[in-house]
């Protein structure tokens, strides 16, 4: 029990860190993590459908995120070229922007764990990705 407490709270200490950094951009961890998925792909567009599963949320979360992030003018919606059933989230060049701008401020923030050094985050690291690995979270061990 003292180990899974101290790591919900450790996540609760990043957590804090990151949404920190973010408020300036309007951004929650949620928002953030879409526009980064979206970013990443060939075309900066997916379906909504498979945002969920990528980012580990449910697809009312993804229609909430989306939605948040199009009336900001981050993201739109389109429809798929050869799928009429599908909608398609794209960023937009406002969204890539804004991404940039909030990556540099996460990244200055330190993400909470600033009180450890190199040595100490790459033990971390190590133990938490065991714990990711045994539950699934890698498809592919050369992944972890």
């Amino acid at each position: 029990m003292a180990a899974a407490t101290a790591v919900m709270r450790a996540q609760q200490i990043v957590l804090a860190a990151v949404d920190e950094a973010l408020r300036p951009f309007g951004l929650t961890f949620a928002r953030y993590e879409a526009l980064a998925l979206l970013s990443f792909t060939r075309h900066g567009e997916l379906p909504l459908g498979k945002m969920g599963p990528r980012l580990m949320i449910h697809p009312t979360s993804v229609t909430n995120a989306v939605d948040r992030l199009e009336a900001g003018g981050l993201v739109e919606r389109v429809p798929h070229p050869r799928d009429r059933r599908t909608t398609l989230a794209r960023i937009t060049d406002r969204g890539r922007a804004v991404l940039a701008e909030a990556t540099t401020a996460v990244n200055a923030s330190g993400f909470g764990v600033a009180a450890l050094d190199a040595a100490q985050l790459d033990q971390l690291s190590g133990i938490l990705r065991e714990l990711r690995r045994s539950a699934g979270d890698f498809d592919d061990p050369a992944d972890a």
